[in-house]
Parts: structure tokens; C-alpha cells; sequence
């Protein structure tokens, strides 16, 4: 039976662990390799991680770090950042990953997601769309280089294209509900959802469980991802990697509450 998948979403910058606000105030948390760890012990639905600055400053990617991280990973990983190219796609499936998340490189080059499909196989194709509201045209604006640089092409276009040229999963990443705890921007997934038939995963806004409670009841199975909703607790966000047990999923799900210890 098809459920809402549960995603933990790390960022990384500089191979250290770190959380943001709107894209800014990057805060480090930690090792990820811990944070890893300690997943695994919560039996984790999936992993996602994204090196933050690697496309932004054009850095190579580690493929030493992403290697660590698929050993340690006993759940499903799918790495992005600075992916450019098919080889680096190719190599980073050979570590050990199950999915490769390709952002700027999908909207600049869109062949390349049609190149990895057919390399790699949609289901290891993820592509990621950093969007917020424009403050005049209050419409949705696509954004690459870590939410630095506007792209002028419309983000349901660009997902559309990506699901024609054969990827798996768009990762829509609200830019403006980044680390706010205000809840997911439901319109953005909504327009999404009726825009492909490819998987959809949410990213950005995630405050309390009851906020993917909301989402599954709404939009049924999908992806519901989230960072500091993961790694911080109250309202002083101390540092604490949680995450709901399987009994406690289907609960949640289920609409019972439950607590986020």
C-alpha cells in the first residue's frame, strides 16, 4: 500500500552539516555522518542530501563524502549539488546512491536529465526546483545557484520538460518557506501535482508533524520532506536529529497525535 514517504533533507557546505532560513543564515548543526547514524537507528523512509554551494561556487564535487555517506546510509539516498555532467551522475550511482538530484544543470541543459534517464534510469532521476513568490507579480519565479540567480523560465514548464526528458521525481523547494516552520505552501504543491504525473516531493515549511498529517489528507501519497523539522526542537531550535517511528507514522498518518521527542 502506497504511503507518504517521510524524507530527512540535509545540507552541506563545506562537508559539515547545516541549516538555513530562506537560503540564508546558514547555521552549522554538525557532522553529517553522524546525523546519518543516528537516521539509521530511526529507520528513516529516505535521505536526502544537498550540497548547498557546490553549483554557486562551482566546486568539484566530494566524492570522497558522498562515498562515506552511502556506506553509512541503510536507508535510500539521493545526493545533489554541483551535479553538471552525465559522468558525475554515472559515478556517484557507482557509490552506492540510489538517486542523483540534478537542479540548475536541468534547467540550463534539460538533455542532460533525458541523457541520465536513459544512462541511469528515471528512477534514479531527481530533479529539484528552487521557486519563490515574486513580490509584484505575486507568481512563482524559479531560482538556481542556491535561490542566488533568477532564471527566467516558468518552474511548471521546467518540470514538465523534466518529466518528458524522463525524470523520476520533481523536488519542489519553496525558497520562502525555507526553515520558517509555517507549514508547506500547498498552492505551489497543488499546481504541481496537476502539472505532472511523475512523483512529487515537497520541500520547505515543515513546522510540527500535524503539517504532514495535512499534506497526506489533502494530496494523498506523496513526498514529504523536511530539514528542521528533523535535526531542531522548540522554539530555541536546539540541535536534536527525530524523527517518528514506524508505529508512530502510521499514527500520524492515521490523523492521531503524537509527540516530538
Amino acid at each position: 500500500m502506497l504511503r507518504t514517504r517521510l524524507i530527512a533533507c540535509l545540507l552541506v557546505r563545506d562537508g559539515g552539516l547545516v541549516k538555513t532560513t530562506a537560503f540564508r543564515e546558514a547555521k552549522y548543526v554538525g557532522d553529517p555522518l553522524n546525523a546519518v547514524r543516528i537516521f539509521n537507528e530511526k529507520e528513516v523512509d529516505e535521505l536526502m542530501v544537498l550540497d548547498i554551494d557546490a553549483t554557486a561556487l562551482r566546486k568539484g564535487l566530494d566524492y570522497n563524502l558522498i562515498g562515506k555517506l552511502a556506506g553509512e546510509c541503510t536507508m535510500p539516498l539521493c545526493y545533489g549539488g554541483g551535479v553538471q555532467e552525465i559522468d558525475q551522475i554515472e559515478r556517484i550511482i557507482a557509490l552506492g546512491v540510489e538517486k542523483v538530484a540534478i537542479s540548475s544543470a536541468a534547467i540550463m541543459r534539460p538533455k542532460l536529465v533525458h541523457e541520465a534517464s536513459v544512462r541511469v534510469g528515471s528512477q534514479s532521476v531527481v530533479v529539484v526546483l528552487d521557486v519563490k513568490k515574486g513580490r509584484w507579480r505575486k507568481k512563482w519565479e524559479l531560482f538556481i545557484h542556491n535561490g542566488t540567480k533568477p532564471v527566467r523560465r516558468d518552474p511548471f514548464e521546467c518540470a514538465q520538460e523534466a518529466e518528458e526528458n524522463g525524470a523520476g521525481e520533481i523536488v519542489i523547494n519553496s525558497i520562502d518557506r525555507d526553515g520558517m516552520g509555517s507549514g508547506y505552501d500547498t498552492d505551489l504543491l497543488k499546481r504541481m501535482r496537476q502539472t505532472v504525473k511523475i512523483p512529487v516531493t515537497i520541500l520547505g515549511g515543515a513546522g510540527s508533524y500535524e503539517d504532514i498529517y495535512a499534506l497526506d489528507q489533502e494530496f494523498g501519497p506523496l513526498g514529504a520532506a523536511a530539514g528542521s523539522l528533523f535535526v531542531f526542537k522548540g522554539k530555541y531550535k536546539a540541535v536534536l536529529i527525530q524523527y517518528p517511528s514506524e508505529e508512530d507514522k502510521m499514527r500520524l498518518l492515521a490523523g492521531r497525535v503524537i509527540s516530538q521527542n
